[in-house]
Parts: C-alpha cells; structure tokens; sequence
C-alpha cells in the first residue's frame, strides 16, 4: 500500500525512445522535401540571372557587331550553386548555359540554358518546365 503512495513522477525510458524515434521519422520524411524546395528556390534564382545576362547580351549587341563573351557583358557570376558560360555561336545568335555544382548538382532540372530567343530549356527531360 504504501508503494502506491510513492509513485515517482516522469518518463520512462520506452516513453523517450518512442518520442525520440517519431521524431526521427518525421525528420526523414521532412529533410528531403525541404532539400528539394531550397533546390527549387535556387534554380529560380539561376533562370533570374540568366535573364539577366541576355538582356547583358542585348545591350552589348546594340553598340557592337556581334554577342560578347560573359567578360564582355559583365557576367563574372559569383555564384557557388552554379557556373555560367557564353557561346557566341555567330554575330547573330549566342547561347547561355548554366551548369549546377556542389549540392545544386542534385537537382533534377540539371544544366539550365538559354538562347537569344530568351527560351530557357533544360538537360533532363524530367524536368519538366524549368
């Protein structure tokens, strides 16, 4: 009877473990899908300046003969998610790519490229709309 009277108040240790364990699972299932939105949200930013360094190209293309190099139209892009490069493939037409690294290379849009008719497309078909 008077053990009844004592009884200690708290956790017990199996009451943790599951507390701990649900957390663990909700983490597993949270983790990748919070990946894949900061993976998105980078994207975007890489299609933002893309479009910013067509209109780079344009604006260089009106006082010169032809597109420039990405030196050229003041492109050095310090971006550690991903790297950019020209191609002036004539006077008339240039493409503009941009490649994922580090863990952007996760992505599932892959190298991102544009043209000067301003489409942007993607390397992987599963994409979708870039």
């Amino acid at each position: 009877m008077i053990f009844n009277k004592l009884r200690t108040q708290g956790f017990t240790l199996i009451e943790l473990v599951v507390v701990v364990a649900i957390i663990g699972i909700l983490a597993a299932i949270a983790l990748p899908s919070y990946q894949d939105s900061v993976r998105k949200g980078r994207r975007g930013d890489a299609k933002g300046e893309l479009m910013r360094l067509v209109q780079a190209e344009e604006k260089w293309r009106v006082s010169h003969t032809s597109y420039g190099t990405l030196t050229d139209i003041g492109g050095a892009v310090a971006n550690s998610y991903y790297t950019f490069a020209v191609t002036a493939n004539t006077a008339s037409a240039f493409t503009i790519t941009c490649t994922p690294q580090n863990d952007q290379a996760n992505d599932s849009c892959g190298t991102l490229s544009i043209t000067d008719s301003a489409v942007i497309t993607s390397s992987e078909a599963a994409c979708g709309r870039p």
